[in-house]
């Protein structure tokens, strides 16, 4: 992580290379949450796409971090996802709010500045 502060704002830039961030425990019980609440694993409906929103919100809030794509390999080798469509689906809303949050940290940080500029 990299943290620039200037007397304007303060910038904060994060990188995650890929493959470096392995799923953490409370990351894989919320996956096995998910896989237990969907019920037809060949689509979502849309109370449970609400449903996974709200885990991941909560596991970024709780400042989880997690490799999307090991998200999608997690899914591809569970066992019961046969099917594509309803993964990627589950992959992209994970990417979706975790994009989110980061931007919206970075969003806070940036008003709670308190350089004394006088702004």
């Amino acid at each position: 992580m990299i943290v620039i502060k200037t007397s304007q704002k303060i910038v904060i830039e994060t990188t995650f290379p890929v493959g470096i961030l392995p799923l953490t425990n409370p990351v894989i019980i919320k996956l096995n949450e998910i896989t237990t609440f969907v019920q037809d694993k060949s689509k979502l409906t849309e109370v449970e796409v609400v449903e996974i929103k709200k885990i991941f919100k909560e596991l970024v809030k709780n400042g989880e971090r997690y490799d999307v794509d090991e998200i999608e390999f997690w899914f591809e080798n569970e066992g019961t996802w046969k099917v594509k469509e309803p993964r990627v689906r589950i992959t992209n809303l994970s990417s979706y709010v975790q994009d989110k949050h980061q931007q919206t940290a970075h969003l806070r940080l940036i008003s709670d500045d308190d350089c004394s500029c006088g702004n």
